[in-house]
């Protein structure tokens, strides 16, 4: 077994049996095996393309065995996903495909080389495309169905998608496309601290097209960068860069010296924040209820005009650290299903149930209640979400605002983004696409207390 295939079939056996996260183990898993360059790009792909993938691929192998998939050994399953994954996914000769994957069954399955080897070559016998067209529901009688089996999705995440882009199935699937490629690497320089055109020519990369700080680079392992090493940059998202800046420049009368990041971990808008707080004399109190991302708050905010509370952000009024009606500028940075970024974390989208939506939106409106109680007359909220879902975007923020007890303006987000950028939408909330802005799907909501 080769180095690469054995290093992405560890990682995969580990999401499905530790319920690990790929981006966590699979980087420890390259250092550990001494895997560099295009052998490491391999195994990345190889690791993530199947995971992106497991549900076609699993509907495929159910077709190709003649069996469930959940009826096969897992050790066995992951390989064959693996190896279906390379012939229908990649440009490996299929005799390379069908081989590295029986080999593999061999050291991890040994009384299934011969059951491994008949479906892989059913596998092969069929490209993607006829695969699709052999297994997916109809296209005009079963639209939804379709898209999920085609772009291997989660039926409820595709319906989610498609009625947050106002029952437009084209774009859904256009959606759906973006969410199975690579997504770029996007770095933010920190203002005050890195000028982002200077930083691109350091790093090899481009400037963003719309964060005014971000820089795209082409791969590569960004925290080894001097630039991130050192603080003048960190990996963040252009999206999560657009919504954490759109409420620092929003305009606000009176005092504008105490802002408040309520959701703070794992330090990335916060680091931002706290930068632009520096730049013009003000100060953030940077919350986070789970102790060990405190601690990487406290570690991205290192040098900056910020103080890090390891608490629960809604116990505003009861904490007083966190007094009602005392900042000026709040973000809500809210905990939500993260489907907008499901390029980035491929196991998430198999992983997540319709069933984990009301405990995250009662908890999102707790802690946008909270944010309202923490700001000023006068002071602004930002609510953000990494999910289109409405029940997590317009669902929350129109209950909240309702329920909070105060009187609440909604401010037009659009022009807190850059002129110019498409498909804003018709206000006064911003969603964010991936297929339109090349941002992972950050929602926007900007309030302002009466």
């Amino acid at each position: 077994m080769d180095l690469p295939r054995h290093v992405a079939y560890q990682a995969i056996a580990a999401v499905h049996r530790d319920d690990a996260y790929a981006n966590l183990v699979l980087p420890a898993m390259l250092r550990d095996e001494g895997l560099t360059g295009r052998d490491a790009a391999f195994a990345t792909e190889l690791t993530y393309g199947t995971l992106r993938h497991t549900g076609t691929l699993d509907a495929i192998i159910t077709d190709a065995a003649g069996r469930d998939v959940e009826r096969i050994d897992p050790p066995v399953r992951d390989a064959l996903r693996l190896g279906t994954y390379q012939l229908l996914h990649t440009r490996v000769p299929a005799h390379a495909a069908v081989s590295s994957t029986v080999d593999l069954v061999r050291t991890v399955g040994p009384g299934a080389t011969g059951f491994a080897n008949a479906v892989l070559r059913e596998v092969a016998g069929r490209d993607i495309d006829g695969w699709v067209a052999k297994l997916a529901p109809s296209e005009e009688t079963d639209p939804i169905g379709h898209l999920a089996l085609a772009y291997s999705h989660p039926q409820w995440i595709v319906r989610a998608f498609a009625e947050a882009l106002g029952g437009d199935l084209r774009e859904t699937a256009r959606l759906l496309i973006e969410d199975n490629e690579r997504p770029p690497v996007h770095l933010c320089a920190r203002p005050g601290l890195a000028d982002p055109v200077a930083l691109a020519d350091e790093v090899g990369g481009a400037p963003g097209a719309f964060s005014p700080y971000a820089v795209y680079l082409s791969g590569g392992a960004p925290g080894e960068l001097a630039a991130v090493i050192e603080g003048r940059a960190h990996v963040q998202d252009e999206g999560s860069q657009l919504v954490a800046n759109a409420l620092a420049v929003a305009p606000l009368d009176g005092p504008d010296g105490r802002w408040l990041d309520l959701c703070a971990g794992p330090g990335g808008k916060a680091g931002l924040l706290g930068a632009l707080a520096a730049e013009r004399g003000a100060r953030l109190t940077a919350v986070e209820v789970a102790e060990h991302r405190a601690r990487l708050v406290a570690q991205a905010t290192r040098g900056l005009p910020v103080t890090v509370l390891n608490t629960d952000g809604r116990t505003v009024g009861a904490d007083p650290k966190l007094p009602e009606g005392h900042f000026d500028r709040v973000l809500v940075d809210a905990p939500c299903t993260g489907l907008g970024s499901l390029r980035r974390r491929p196991e998430s989208r198999w992983r997540r149930q319709p069933s984990d939506l009301p405990p995250l939106t009662r908890l999102q409106r707790e802690l946008l209640t909270a944010a309202l109680r923490a700001v000023r007359p006068g002071g602004l909220v930002a609510y953000v979400t990494c999910s289109p879902h409405t029940v997590e975007t317009h669902v929350t923020v129109t209950e909240a605002s309702r329920r909070c007890g105060f009187p609440v303006d909604f401010v037009d987000a659009r022009p807190l983004l850059p002129a110019g950028m498409p498909g804003l939408g018709d206000g006064p909330t911003v969603q964010l696409w991936p297929q339109r802005h090349g941002t992972d799907a950050m929602f926007l909501a900007v309030l302002r207390r009466g």
